[in-house]
């Protein structure tokens, strides 16, 4: 029953993390309005006490032909132009309200000059430099400001396609050497015949006065979408390391495309990468069709649907763009014209990318709803860049387009949030089982353990038990049958009747001795012998030398061995009383490198022949010291001469199993 519960309790813990709310939104919608709170709360200016700052909204306007973009003059005079000035209201969108009345007085030319005038006669005298601030000049030349007519600024040189629609105008104008007041300052702009030209309203005053709005501006404008763009980028390089590692995991590669591809469409807020412009043009124009198709792949993934006419479309569509505005072909050049309507085309991919993925992602991924939403905001806030790009909307708005990458981190990052905290919880959760399991299987074991133990003392104690009785019939019985039979046959004196007593109870003793625990010391057994048998050798008087020396512990030392050593030990001692008239009988051990030697010897004279008296009826005690010797996996030696006798049994160290 238990993996059945188990399975029910896993899917109980983690129906919770799947059927939760999608957090994921909440975190979204934090995020968003944390960025709306903080462009409302820096957005205003906190001018300088002193001479404050005037916005400009007036100012006169003419457009003038132009062979080509060509480098702007030191010195301009507004009246070396044409005296074709009108009057005209700040912000406007040129090309829209007025470029349109022009076209009738020029040729049709490559390039044009639109010139802006504003006379600052009437406001208030400042004692130190100026700064001449503008939220947006937006034209595709470049961009040069005059001050009574000399060159104060000049932007865009590089080429026309940069940066003048993110970068904010910022002038430092300088007090000239004669600190004469400013009267006018004479703006040119170049530009295309048909470019989206548009200039916001401008602010003249001190520049403490004006810095704080112009920074402000310029970070939430540029620098806070570079910093996204380059954070997006810096974790789109670690899920790519983190796909290396575990490449059967597309999702790590796609986030790293998703992020290259964000930060390709960024290109506008990284102004000083060396990129041509023809190239520059083709990246941002493209990564925005690239991150739509890595999103379609994403959303595919998540909801589970091939979708295959749409993602044919998506792929046909980003390949056939790519090709068609590729600088070298230059079949769809990046012109006034061609641009916005291949924005629209991104829009309406992305817009069928979202609709499609969430409705298939409706009832199956709450993730690939949320990728949904993402690139439906990400839509929506491109077309009101394209709305302010093709001045449908005034040139002092925002480019909601430079926080895609935000909303687009922020949905990826939430997935990838949610995935890593619904891992460990599954991960705890199987941990938890495994540890339960563990506790289970542990108690199985403990019981299993205790069961083997009780076997194992019942089968020690049986063991022991025919151990003792088996050595007790061989021995002590055996001594006492033979002694009862000599009895009834009165063929044996007080004496001898007395003698077979004695030797019963010293096996008796033995059998007690050999029970007794010696943990591996084979000295303490022979001393156990010693004191057993002191008794009779002084009866006897037969005197005990005793020259044992310390041996290392002999690890296989267990009672039916320690008795096979005992009952060796008292045969040999036996035999020198019996059959010798020995008077001093020498014990001792000496240790070697495989084992341990174990001596006995008397001063009996005469001696006798081994190999004879192994070979008679009455060598049998001889025998069974030799039987009993290989036993325990040792050896037994007599040497006898003249001079008495010396027994060597010699016992290893590490015993060798017995072959069967």
């Amino acid at each position: 029953m238990f993996p059945h519960r188990l399975h029910a309790w896993l899917l109980g813990h983690l129906s919770k993390y799947r059927a939760a709310p999608l957090w994921a939104n909440v975190v979204l919608a934090a995020s968003l309005a944390l960025l709306a709170v903080m462009i409302v709360f820096f957005g205003g200016s906190s001018a300088a006490p002193g001479v404050p700052a005037t916005q400009i909204t007036h100012a006169d306007w003419q457009v003038t032909e132009a062979p080509g973009f060509r480098e702007p003059s030191i010195v301009m005079d507004s009246r070396a132009l044409p005296d074709t000035w009108q009057p005209i209201e700040l912000p406007l969108s040129l090309p829209i309200a007025l470029l349109r009345q022009a076209d009738g007085r020029f040729i049709a030319s490559a390039t044009r000059t639109t010139w802006l005038r504003v006379s600052v006669r009437d406001l208030p005298v400042s004692t130190g430099p100026l700064a001449l601030y503008g939220v947006r000049i937006k034209t595709d030349g470049t961009i040069a400001v005059y001050a009574d007519g000399r060159l104060v600024h000049r932007a865009q040189e590089k080429g026309p396609l940069w940066n003048s629609t993110r970068t904010p105008l910022w002038v430092v104008i300088e007090k000239t050497p004669d600190a004469v007041p400013l009267k006018e300052i004479l703006i040119r702009l170049e530009h295309t015949r048909n470019a989206q030209v548009a200039v916001s309203s401008l602010w003249l005053g001190p520049v403490d006065s004006l810095k704080d709005r112009y920074n402000k501006r310029l970070w939430f404008q540029q620098d806070l979408p570079a910093m996204l763009g380059a954070a997006f980028m810096a974790v789109g390089l670690f899920a790519l390391f983190v796909w290396f590692r575990r490449r059967h995991e597309t999702g790590y590669l796609l986030f790293f495309n998703l992020a290259t591809t964000s930060f390709l469409r960024s290109l506008h807020f990284y102004v000083g990468l060396p990129v041509a412009n023809d190239w520059f043009a083709w990246l941002t124009v493209n990564s925005l069709f690239w991150l739509v198709a890595v999103v379609h792949f994403a959303l595919r993934q998540l909801h589970g649907h091939p979708l295959k006419w749409l993602t044919y479309g998506v792929v046909g569509w980003t390949v056939l763009i790519g090709v068609l505005t590729l600088p070298g072909l230059s079949i769809l050049r990046n012109t006034p014209q061609v641009t916005p309507l291949i924005y629209v085309g991104a829009a309406l991919m992305g817009s069928a990318v979202a609709l499609v993925g969430g409705v298939s992602a409706w009832r199956r991924s709450n993730e690939g709803r949320l990728v949904a939403v993402g690139i439906g905001m990400c839509v929506l806030l491109g077309l009101s860049d394209w709305l302010l790009q093709n001045n449908f909307v005034s040139p002092e708005g925002w480019y909601l387009g430079a926080y895609t990458n935000a909303v687009t981190f922020t949905v990826f990052g939430a997935l990838m949030y949610r995935r890593y905290v619904n891992a460990i919880a599954e991960v705890e959760l199987v941990n938890a089982s495994l540890a339960e399991r563990l506790q289970v299987r542990e108690a199985e074991l403990e019981q299993s353990h205790r069961r083997l133990r009780e076997v194992e003392k019942r089968q020690t104690i049986g063991d022991e038990r025919q151990r003792l009785m088996q050595d007790m019939h061989d021995g002590l019985g055996s001594s006492l049958i033979s002694a009862i039979r000599s009895v009834e046959n009165g063929r044996l004196s007080d004496e001898k009747v007395s003698h077979i007593l004695r030797s019963c109870l010293d096996d008796l003793k033995l059998t007690i001795d050999s029970m007794e625990p010696l943990e591996d010391d084979l000295l303490l057994l022979l001393a156990t012998l010693r004191y057993r048998l002191g008794p009779r050798l002084e009866g006897s008087g037969v005197t005990l030398r005793w020259e044992v020396q310390e041996i290392p512990p002999i690890d296989w030392l267990d009672p039916t061995s320690a008795l096979h050593i005992l009952r060796i030990v008292q045969e040999s001692i036996a035999n020198i009383l019996r059959h010798t008239r020995a008077t001093e009988i020498r014990v001792g051990t000496v240790p070697e490198a495989e084992g341990v030697r174990v001596t006995i010897e008397d001063n009996g004279q005469g001696g006798f022949d081994v190999d004879k008296a192994m070979a008679e009826a009455g060598g049998r005690g001889m025998q069974n010291q030799l039987r009993r010797a290989q036993a325990v996996g040792g050896g037994v030696s007599w040497r006898s001469g003249p001079s008495g006798t010396l027994f060597t049994l010699w016992l290893p160290l590490q015993r060798k199993p017995r072959k069967a």
